[in-house]
């Protein structure tokens, strides 16, 4: 099986960018390690989030395309609010909101129409995947708007703001590696002649499911922490 060096340099960026999210995520928050394990995660991702659109466009794949805005939205954007100091904006906060906005709403319209043409998925991609992802999107902008209004974000809630962005965007990513066409992971280690000398269970959905849902489950361990307790104040960020 034949792969382009767009493409090649795309499944790289995922895979380092799975890597590195799961050991920032390991990492104590703040410390140099989680610091430089996210800095490689954010290159990567993006890395990956923008050549996944450029190949959606090339391919004509109108659904992915929104998929790799979308991921380079939320590491961006994650990124930003780690960098900035508290109550810190932009002008080009105003610009970025409008990609969840448009995404959410091309998403609604989406789902609302495979919903009336009787059918449960499109593309593969159950309607209830396309809505939850619209819904993401609706609620990231309404976050940037009141951010915006407010005048920015400041001690848990932008660290809060940081965390559910990048763990998102590697939800993303996670979902897009184990669930993309073919099964991606046993596509490639087959095609490479790998696949035959492992365990069938490393290859098995259930796993695939955990893994992919994993970033989600520690998105709500950290935003109950920060919720309750005062990490924030020693994470550094």
């Amino acid at each position: 099986m034949a792969y382009s060096p767009i493409l090649i340099v795309h499944i790289l960026g995922g895979s380092l960018g799975l890597l590195s999210g799961t050991a920032a995520m390991a990492f104590r928050k703040g410390s140099p390690r989680h610091v430089l394990a996210g800095r490689i995660f954010v290159v990567s991702m993006l890395t990956m989030g923008a050549l996944a659109a450029y190949l959606a466009i090339t391919r004509h794949q109108p659904n992915n395309i929104g998929g790799g805005i979308l991921t380079v939205y939320l590491i961006g954007t994650a990124w930003l609010t780690a960098r900035r100091r508290d109550g810190e904006t932009s002008r080009f906060d105003w610009v970025a909101l409008l990609i969840p906005l448009a995404n959410g709403i091309l998403s609604w319209m989406t789902g609302v129409k495979v919903l009336r043409s009787g059918h449960s998925s499109l593309d593969g991609v159950p309607v209830g995947m396309i809505l939850f992802m619209g819904s993401v999107c609706l609620l990231a902008a309404a976050g940037d708007v009141r951010m915006l209004v407010r005048g920015g974000v400041a001690g848990a809630k932008r660290i809060s703001r940081h965390l559910w962005r990048m763990c998102f965007g590697l939800f993303i990513a996670a979902g897009s590696f184990f669930f993309g066409g073919s099964n991606r992971p046993l596509r490639l280690l087959s095609s490479v002649g790998v696949g035959k000398y492992l365990s069938p269970a490393l290859f098995s959905t259930t796993l695939y499911l955990i893994l992919t849902l994993l970033p989600l489950i520690l998105l709500i361990f950290w935003l109950i922490r920060m919720r309750f307790t005062k990490t924030y104040n020693r994470t550094g960020i």
